[in-house]
């Protein structure tokens, strides 16, 4: 197994590093800005933190790297996983101080979260309502189990099958998605424990 890591300036790599260890204990990591480090990856994973046009600035600011994701996971069918920012950016369109281009593998869009009377980020702990329970990317986990949650935009699927799970904050608000080898957490699984570590290894287990 070996795991390409993405660091294009715009995730909290250590961490999500370290849970990925702890996941794949035999596996070979690769923290990489080379799109060439791609090539051979068995599995792609792309933090993101800030703000959604910042985080696509970032990644199309890497030589190469969007043409190499294309390639590898679109083609290739290479297990991705997308977190927090990284999960935003599967979609069309963010909407956060404009509106910019994602990069449209599922349908849908970015919005600011509408929750009045709550404060706006989202943030700390909140359980899983799980919309799709039987999807692979789930299996271990239980309605109910708690994720660590930072963010004030939240994605909106065009197609519900898309939407794996929920979690409610004034609104049901998406908090894992899947498609046939893409996985995105808004939360953070490299800070949500037992959950972040089940939800690593069923992508791990991806082939």
């Amino acid at each position: 197994m070996r795991i390409a890591l993405i660091d294009y300036g715009a995730g909290n790599l250590h961490s999500a590093a370290a849970a990925l260890r702890r996941a794949a204990p035999d596996g070979t990591l690769h923290v990489t800005a080379s799109a060439r480090d791609l090539d051979d990856a068995t599995h792609i994973v792309l933090p993101g933190v800030g703000a959604f046009a910042d985080c696509m600035r970032g990644l199309q600011a890497v030589p190469g790297m969007i043409e190499a994701l294309e390639k590898r996971v679109r083609g290739a069918g290479v297990p991705f996983f997308g977190i927090c920012v990284g999960m935003q950016m599967l979609f069309e369109r963010g909407l956060e101080h404009g509106t910019h281009q994602g990069l449209g593998w599922l349908p849908g869009e970015v919005r600011r979260i509408e929750a009045p009377g709550l404060k706006i980020p989202h943030m700390g702990w909140n359980e899983l309502r799980l919309t799709q329970a039987g999807h692979p990317a789930l299996r271990g986990l239980r309605e109910g189990d708690h994720a660590y949650f930072v963010h004030s935009y939240h994605a909106v699927c065009t197609k519900p099958e898309d939407c794996l799970a929920t979690t409610e904050y004034g609104t049901a608000l998406t908090a894992i998605v899947g498609r046939d080898n893409l996985i995105g957490t808004q939360f953070h699984p490299e800070k949500s424990q037992a959950t972040g570590q089940v939800l690593l290894r069923n992508f791990l287990e991806m082939t």
